[in-house]
């Protein structure tokens, strides 16, 4: 059955706020709210946007995503969005959630063994789907709350640990499959031996904030890889993360790819940018710099038609960023609200990620040709990286976007 509810905060707010006060039909109603929330969330987030396992979809719909975060974060569980668990962490989108797992074709046979816990939402997904889950997070505090959670939760096939989870579970291996839900520069050594022969492994490798989704197969010994899709997981924690070769530059940023002309797999989709929704890359002559260009088109209100990138900066070092693009759009209008528009917005996180600024240049309405923006973006002292969202943020009608470029102004 599918729900077709707009999921209202404020109202799951005050739910919780009632189920303090009034326990028993408060809890009934809460539960309905978010039942109906999350299967509104797998409807428009997960299958809509390309996941068709059932069993994987069936999973999604039965793990209460609220019960993994923070109480304060409860009306916000079943977006599609990362949202902040502690010690700089995020619990990941639903979606990424789904995709991976979907990605390892998870049996009801498999041991499979997942590195990162962070709130345990991951594992619990897996719990249904396989025989077991050896899951393992280096933050002690995490890991105890993941564990407890997972325990009341009756998630009883999760076996959690507290350690470096690059050195693997040697004493529970092999695994058929791995999941590993932080970036690493590389796929750890550990892991590779303690996958078995056949076995599949999908991990985020790359850059801090240039990431691809790689799914492995372990065939006479090595591991095959197909790249899957850009992304884009939080910075990992520990020596791993502060040896990285490649390091971010926080006091020059830039944008990747900001004329979209480095694509990956087919149809083609923009290297550098994650989670893109309902946007095609055009090879046209029509486009302002090189061959191609972005198009987002939307005839659903509310509905996700984006392209993000992360990236680091430094409020201490930069005060002020120019942000320039081309833009062009044809029939832009507000979708559900007249916050759903089409625009380019730049957000800021200190050094826990929290957002502590916002910038967006737009929205745009109506239909126009080809016009060039600039701006000039105050960047908060107390920023440490950034998130450029681009795209008609649940607005309707058809926005091009090209040749985006971000600098510090007079080489500040």
């Amino acid at each position: 059955m599918r729900f077709r509810i707009v999921l209202n905060p404020a109202r799951l707010l005050a739910l919780v706020a009632f189920a303090i006060l009034e326990p028993a039909p408060a809890c009934a109603q809460l539960r309905q709210a978010f039942e109906q929330a999350r299967n509104r969330m797998v409807d428009e987030e997960i299958v809509a946007a390309g996941v068709t396992n059932p069993r994987v979809i069936d999973a999604m719909r039965s793990v209460p995503r609220h019960e993994f975060v923070a109480l304060a974060s409860r009306q916000l569980a079943y977006l599609d969005i990362a949202l902040p668990i502690g010690e700089g962490q995020t619990i990941s989108p639903p979606f990424v959630v789904a995709f991976m797992t979907e990605a390892i074709d998870p049996q009801p046979t498999d041991r499979v063994l997942e590195i990162g816990t962070g709130s345990g939402y991951q594992a619990a997904v897996l719990s249904p789907l396989v025989r077991e889950v050896y899951t393992i997070e280096i933050v002690p505090s995490l890991g105890r709350t993941a564990a407890r959670t997972l325990r009341r939760l009756r998630y009883d096939n999760v076996f959690c640990k507290i350690g470096d989870g690059f050195l693997g579970w040697p004493e529970h291996a092999p695994f058929d499959k791995i999941i590993v839900t932080c970036s690493p520069e590389a796929v750890p050594a550990p892991l590779v031996t303690q996958l078995r022969e056949g076995g599949r492994m999908v991990v985020p490798v790359g850059e801090r904030y240039q990431q691809i989704l790689y799914v492995f197969t372990k065939r006479d010994g090595k591991l095959v890889s197909e790249a899957l899709r850009p992304t884009l997981f939080v910075p990992m924690t520990g020596r791993a993360e502060d040896s990285r070769r490649v390091q971010p530059d926080p006091a020059n940023p830039s944008i990747v790819n900001g004329g979209f002309e480095e694509v990956m797999g087919d149809p083609p989709s923009a290297a550098g940018w994650h989670y893109q929704r309902q946007v095609e890359i055009l090879e046209s002559n029509e486009a302002i710099e090189g061959r191609r260009f972005a198009r987002f088109e939307n005839t659903q209100p509310g509905r996700g038609s984006q392209a993000l990138q992360g990236l680091a900066v430094d409020g201490r070092r930069v005060a002020e960023l120019e942000l320039t693009f081309a833009v062009r759009g044809r029939d832009l209008r507000p979708g559900q609200t007249r916050t759903q528009a089409p625009l380019v917005a730049l957000t800021f996180y200190d050094e826990k990620r929290a957002t502590i600024g916002r910038h967006a240049v737009g929205p745009w309405r109506g239909t126009f040709d080809w016009q060039r923006e600039r701006a000039r973006i105050a960047v908060p002292p107390r920023a440490r990286e950034a998130i450029l969202h681009i795209g008609l943020g649940g607005g309707l009608g058809r926005l091009d976007l090209d040749d985006l470029s971000l600098r510090v102004p007079h080489g500040r």
